[in-house]
């Protein structure tokens, strides 16, 4: 429907502009590939978490699984809220797989384990330290 004013012309109502799609940065996605990760190896390991806490109630594999799950999931959800808070969790948690490259060096696994190990780490902490992750997370 027009409207017209004083001078005749018309008037189109404005109508509100659709928001643009976001661009999730690789940065980002490959953290919750990371997060994903984790969280799929807590499943797995907490089986035998269990079984420990038959025999006591308080276990340290069972404390450090539960303050990895919640650090992972408390991270995981204000990368997805986009807070600013976010980008410092995220790399405390990307700094995670230093130790599991050193881990898997020293294990007797197939050797090219911890070479994609640290090829993955180094692809996630150049990911989150570029500018558009940054920018992406910028809510207060």
């Amino acid at each position: 429907m027009e409207q017209r004013d004083a001078g005749d012309t018309a008037v189109t109502p404005a109508s509100p502009a659709a928001p643009e799609p976001q661009h999730i940065p690789i940065g980002i996605r490959l953290f919750f590939v990371y997060a994903l990760l984790i969280l799929v190896g807590i499943a797995l390991s907490l089986r035998t978490v269990v079984d420990m806490a038959t025999l006591a109630p308080v276990t340290l594999p069972g404390v450090v699984l539960m303050i990895l799950l919640a650090y992972t999931i408390f991270t995981t959800t204000l990368v997805i809220q986009r807070k600013k808070a976010a980008f410092g969790l995220a790399i405390g948690l990307a700094s995670l797989t230093l130790p599991l490259v050193l881990l898997l060096a020293v294990s007797p696994v197939h050797p090219a384990l911890p070479v994609f190990a640290a090829a993955f780490s180094l692809l996630l902490f150049r990911g989150l330290l570029r500018p558009e992750v940054r920018a992406h997370l910028s809510e207060d």
